[in-house]
């Protein structure tokens, strides 16, 4: 049977629809089962805790539990591995922070390339860090504590939470951008560091702000500049470190990604409800609570944050010549 040409072609529209109508249909159904979140920090931790007050607003919200799956280890390289490597159907997704951008350059031999390998969805905050020292230390402000530095090339030492970690990439970032030498004194994680510069083993540390806070409070440490842009809410006297020292800026920072090839229509799904979810005054008051700014809210402005975070970790690492542990 011959079809009349416009009916030919009116036909032919409706069935091309088809596979795009699905997807979308599939979409709005999704998820139909539970959720992995992986994060490649311990339970407990900072990471830990955003992914868990997410989860819970998009197992409220989509009506499928959003489990938290904790797989430390390797700087978070084995949680992303795990998510490269997984379906691309939207249940697998991964908590990715700045050690995602900073691994890409430290380590010569990862099974995935992290910009080619996973899909943003969303940035959530970044975390800014403090510049601190131990009281004994006689300087009160970036200029002075630079100065001193200057005057005593290699007596400071500066504490961090490990090889090629965002605590110790931002005090080379410090290092190379002031012109100063100071020593790096690697811990296995914060909380090891922060004791020893409590009791003046060691001089000066970049610290994520929540751990910190109550000890300036308490007066047992000195703030000299926090690392964002911009002060913060929570610290709203102390200056940025861009203040002494222009175009310095490190935060950690934390989002949501899949593996790649995942549908774009999953993608969008859940860059909506995780909007809704930073929009939300109970959580957004705790990401302020934590030190947190909220990032860009679309998958490609999330996207090239991580490309330009990558470029700019890359030059700390080649300029201080970090190898990881």
């Amino acid at each position: 049977m011959k079809l009349p040409r416009r009916k030919f072609f009116r036909l032919a529209a409706g069935a091309a629809a088809l596979p795009a109508m699905s997807r979308s249909a599939w979409a709005q159904s999704y998820p139909t089962r539970p959720v992995r979140i992986l994060v490649g920090q311990a339970a407990g931790s900072g990471s830990d805790l955003v992914a868990r007050l997410i989860g819970q607003f998009l197992s409220e919200r989509l009506g499928q539990p959003f489990v938290i799956e904790n797989r430390p280890g390797a700087a978070g390289n084995i949680a992303t591995e795990v998510v490269v490597r997984s379906p691309p159907d939207g249940y697998t997704l991964l908590l990715a922070n700045s050690s995602n951008a900073i691994n890409a350059t430290l380590y010569d031999r990862l099974n995935f390339d992290f910009i080619r390998d996973i899909a943003p969805i969303r940035g959530i905050a970044s975390f800014s860090f403090v510049m601190e020292v131990n009281p004994s230390v006689a300087t009160k402000t970036v200029p002075e504590f630079i100065a001193y530095a200057k005057a005593n090339p290699g007596k400071i030492n500066m504490a961090s939470a490990g090889i090629g970690s965002p605590h110790h990439v931002s005090g080379e970032l410090f290092k190379m951008m002031a012109g100063v030498d100071m020593v790096h004194v690697p811990y296995r994680g914060s909380t090891p560091a922060l004791t020893d510069l409590l009791a003046g083993q060691v001089q000066v540390m970049f610290d994520a702000t929540p751990s910190s806070l109550p000890h300036i409070r308490a007066g047992k440490l000195r703030p000299l500049a926090v690392t964002t842009a911009t002060r913060l809410e929570l610290m709203p006297d102390i200056p940025t470190v861009g203040d002494f020292v222009p175009g310095y800026e490190a935060t950690a920072w934390l989002g949501f990604a899949a593996p790649k090839n995942t549908s774009t229509a999953i993608i969008d799904r859940l860059n909506k409800e995780i909007n809704s979810a930073v929009s939300d005054s109970a959580i957004k008051a705790r990401l302020i609570d934590l030190g947190g700014l909220v990032l860009p809210n679309s998958p490609a402005d999330f996207g090239k944050f991580i490309a330009d975070e990558t470029e700019k970790w890359a030059k700390v690492i080649k300029f201080a010549n970090i190898k990881p542990e």
